[in-house]
């Protein structure tokens, strides 16, 4: 099972970028998506995490901004970020609660995409 996250870039603060996340490999099923990001010299933090079914959540700092989603028939799942500032500058990783049998759930981890903030 592997994730592969692209989408990330250099924007000018108030921009927008929109990151894609992608599982393949043989399973059975994905539970809970998350993308998690984390800046230079800080700790990983968690972005937004979307369930199965759909429903959101989000850190504070990035709600009404951000918007997460997901098809679970591509296995893809989705960050839309708008009004970038600086501080959103960070490797944007997803993650993927994966179920490789009906009895076994893993966590996964794509290789991160790097977002950049700038004038």
């Amino acid at each position: 099972v592997q994730l592969q996250a692209f989408g990330g870039g250099l924007v000018q603060p108030g921009g927008s970028l929109r990151l894609s996340c992608t599982a393949s490999g043989s399973f059975f099923r994905i539970n809970d998506m998350t993308w998690n990001r984390q800046a230079p010299g800080k700790q990983r933090e968690l972005v937004a995490t979307i369930t199965r079914g759909g429903t959101p959540d989000y850190a504070d700092s990035v709600k009404g901004r951000f918007i997460v989603s997901r098809d679970n028939a591509k296995n893809s799942v989705y960050l839309q970020m708008d009004s970038l500032k600086p501080e959103d500058a960070a490797v944007y990783y997803c993650n993927a609660d994966i179920m490789v049998n009906r009895n076994y759930e893993f966590n996964y981890e794509g290789q991160g995409t790097l977002v950049t903030v700038s004038s």
